[in-house]
């Protein structure tokens, strides 16, 4: 059970409803067998036996029942007394069926709960996680590990409690209640039980591996299903439906086979201890028929019913166990990819004694900075300085560093060597909600969540008037577009914005970093994907926000940034070149190539 060491610990704020529960199911437990008991007495009725107290059980609990039972018979006679016994049974199988609905009343709002926190923890632990991880792992495996291991952990904490609590003291009542009727018969058939419970669990220890296999193929599925919902028009555009269709039933065809071999080897441990169990009973009776034909130690054929009527409610339990058991292996294997996602090292982290820092008031500064993803340097001693109300643009190919240059300042990544400071302080002794709320960022993907407009203007921002949101709109040229909707700001933008153009989207992005009024603007080729038309639009909106702010500017048109106090020209992570553009133009270098090709286009 180490394996559910984190499960257990999320438990631990539940010990009063989980100590209700143990009590419920102790009560519905003992009132099961005392109904079953009921069943000596009234074969005792029927059939005439019983006159004598001779075996012995008559100084136990059975003894005591038979006692009554007779003094009733003697007084009243034998329907009377049947009457009697029918009534009692009722009301012990009320009593049972009561304490059991008030056991699974509790048990359910605790594994409720219990999945609640764990859904948000494992969501907060990816929020917290930095951009870098996401480029490492699969978004389909990630959501796999919050969705249907999540899923599989949910029986898991049932089982776990029922195989703790409710079956073991089912099993130990009931045996009790057999050794006080039968000792002898009951060590003899307590030889048989570790046989069943071997043969159970090897096959339950199988179920692990395929479990933890047919998860990591769900992962895949899922990432398979979600880049062909986003890659639809590229697939269908390149012919490759067959292609992609291909992969998603390789993917499910090997999903389809673990799925089988998981089902054969769990459904075949609750026949197989089923069919242990009549085995034990055959055995029994053909013992059992021996001591009352025998009659050894006044073993009576109405008590010896009632020992088997209990026995074979053993069955049950055991089989419970078994099948908890094949959970628990399913189960841990989702578990253990859970507590991987849990565990992961989170690298970019606030120090203790964090410096608040609630406003930018000179200046950015780079020194000696280095990045390495692993083995693969990205940036290699940048110093830079972007002063208070100065725009600075980043050039140079793809793959130069340019994003990863600016992914820094908010601490997307944390540099390898070297510092960040703004205003004289390092970034990572900075507060990071301070730090990001000083930062304005609009990528050249605009980023949309499927919500309305409005919501997504305020994204991050909260508490915003109406006016305000309308006033941001308007700087970013978008008031006019969203009023001609249907539902104007209130309008769903759909799965990615998929219901906005591409200049539309780009607009309210904008519109969202105007709201959030940061002092620090980030703009990542923000205008590269649009249309001239799009573009003309998004630029002048663009040009309005940046006024009075410190611009750090990613060009992949280079006529866009003309006006920029400083150019800087990456290069492998290099800067190789740096000043204005009619300063670059005139040193005939990397810049005065850039801008040649780009005019030969």
């Amino acid at each position: 059970m180490k394996k559910f060491s984190g499960i257990l610990h999320y438990m631990k704020d539940y010990k009063a409803q989980i100590a209700l529960y143990s009590i419920s199911s102790i009560l519905a437990v003992v009132f099961s067998l005392l109904a079953l008991t009921m069943l000596g007495p009234v074969l005792q009725v029927l059939f005439n036996e019983g006159q004598q107290q001779t075996h012995t059980s008559a100084s136990s609990i059975f003894g005591f029942i038979n006692t009554q039972i007779q003094s009733v018979i003697a007084q009243d006679g034998k329907l009377t007394a049947l009457a009697y016994v029918c009534i009692t049974v009722v009301i012990f199988i009320f009593l049972k069926n009561l304490f059991l609905y008030i056991a699974i009343y509790i048990l359910n709002p605790i594994r409720n709960a219990v999945l609640r926190r764990l859904r948000n923890d494992l969501f907060s632990k990816t929020l917290s996680l930095p951009i870098s991880f996401f480029t490492e792992e699969r978004k389909g495996d990630l959501i796999s590990r919050m969705t249907n291991d999540i899923n599989e952990v949910e029986w898991s904490v049932v089982s776990v409690l029922e195989v703790f609590i409710r079956e073991p003291v089912t099993i130990i009542c009931f045996l009790t209640s057999m050794i006080i009727m039968s000792p002898q018969l009951t060590i003899f058939l307590v030889i048989f039980l570790p046989i069943t419970g071997l043969i159970i669990g090897r096959i339950s220890r199988s179920l692990r591996k395929s479990s933890n296999l047919a998860q990591e193929q769900l992962g895949l599925m899922m990432g398979a299903i979600d880049e062909t919902l986003v890659g639809m028009r590229v697939i269908k555009a390149f012919n490759a439906e067959k292609h992609q269709h291909l992969r998603f039933m390789n993917i499910n065809n090997l999903l389809f086979r673990t799925k089988n071999k998981i089902a054969a080897r769990k459904e075949i441990a609750s026949p197989l201890s089923e069919t242990m169990g009549v085995i034990v009973v055959a055995i029994i009776l053909w013992y059992g028929g021996r001591l009352v034909i025998g009659k050894v130690q006044g073993f009576e054929a109405s008590w010896f019913l009632t020992y088997i009527a209990v026995f074979t409610q053993l069955i049950n339990p055991f089989k419970s166990l078994s099948a908890a058991f094949s959970n628990v292996q399913k189960g841990s294997a989702a578990l253990a990819r859970i507590e991987q996602l849990l565990k992961v090292d989170n690298t970019i982290k606030e120090i203790p004694d964090a410096k608040p820092i609630k406003s930018f008031e000179s200046k950015i500064e780079f020194k000696n900075v280095h990045f390495a993803y692993g083995d693969r340097k990205i940036l290699d001693g940048i110093d830079l300085v972007v002063g208070k109300g100065k725009m600075i643009a980043l050039v140079g190919a793809s793959g130069a560093g340019k994003s990863t240059l600016v992914d820094l300042i908010p601490r997307f990544h944390d540099v390898t060597s070297g510092e960040i400071l703004i205003d004289g302080i390092n970034v990572k002794e900075c507060r990071l909600d301070d730090l990001r709320r000083l930062m304005g960022v609009v990528s050249q993907e605009p980023i949309l969540f499927n919500d309305t407009i409005y919501n997504n203007i305020t994204l991050g921002t909260g508490g915003a008037t109406q006016e305000q949101v309308e006033e941001a709109a308007k700087i970013a040229h978008a008031h006019n577009f969203i009023l001609k909707k249907n539902e104007g700001y209130q309008t769903n933008v759909g799965d990615r914005g998929n219901k906005l153009s591409g200049g539309e989207r780009q607009r309210v992005t904008i519109a969202r970093a105007v709201l959030k009024n940061p002092p620090i603007l980030i703009l990542d080729e923000a205008t590269s994907s649009l249309d001239t038309e799009s573009e003309r639009i998004v630029q002048e909106a663009i040009n309005t926000l940046m006024q009075n702010r410190t611009c750090i500017v990613i060009a992949h048109r280079l006529s866009t940034v003309q006006h920029a106090d400083e150019i800087i020209v990456l290069e492998q992570g290099k800067i190789v070149e740096r000043g204005n553009h009619i300063g670059l133009l005139n040193k005939d270098g990397k810049y005065k190539r850039l801008v040649e090709m780009q005019q030969v286009k």
